[in-house]
């Protein structure tokens, strides 16, 4: 690839990154697909699964791309917080918990720690020895929280 092919798919990524900062997922969508069409870099891959998981619900084909982009570059944070925000996308809440906290050991930066405040922690069990599952603790929990002892 020359310079010159290079340099207009990383404008156009560049682009795309600002879009998704904004909230923008489809705008980002396109620019990602001519950035992508142009010079297919494995790294940018996380992001467009994101997109597609958002405007297009091509749930299975945002965790490929997401995993591929981990296969290359696995020390990279990012790639962690899509793949999470494609799982919540998903109704995946356990496995969006783990890829963020995965992202967070890597060193991520406060958009991850945004998503795992935003999610929240779970409060512990009413009876500590019993399973967070035990109908007495969900139930203990529910009318505890309703009269706000909880």
């Amino acid at each position: 690839m020359d310079p010159e092919t290079g340099a207009i798919a990383q404008k156009e990524f560049d682009r795309a990154q600002l879009e998704l900062d904004q909230n923008n997922v489809l705008a980002a969508l396109a620019c990602l697909e001519r950035a992508l069409s142009i010079w297919d870099d494995p790294l940018w891959h996380s992001r467009l699964g994101f997109c597609i998981a958002k405007q297009r619900g091509q749930i299975t084909q945002a965790l490929k791309l997401c995993h591929t982009a981990i296969e290359h570059d696995p020390e990279n944070s990012l790639h962690y917080l899509y793949l999470g925000k494609v799982y919540l996308v998903a109704g995946n809440t356990n496995e969006a918990l783990q890829a963020f906290r995965q992202g967070k050991i890597l060193g991520g930066g406060t958009e991850l720690e945004l998503m795992l405040n935003a999610i929240g922690t779970r409060k512990p069990p009413v009876i500590s020895f019993l399973s967070r599952n035990n109908l007495l603790n969900k139930y203990l929990g529910i009318i505890l929280g309703r009269f706000g002892l909880r």
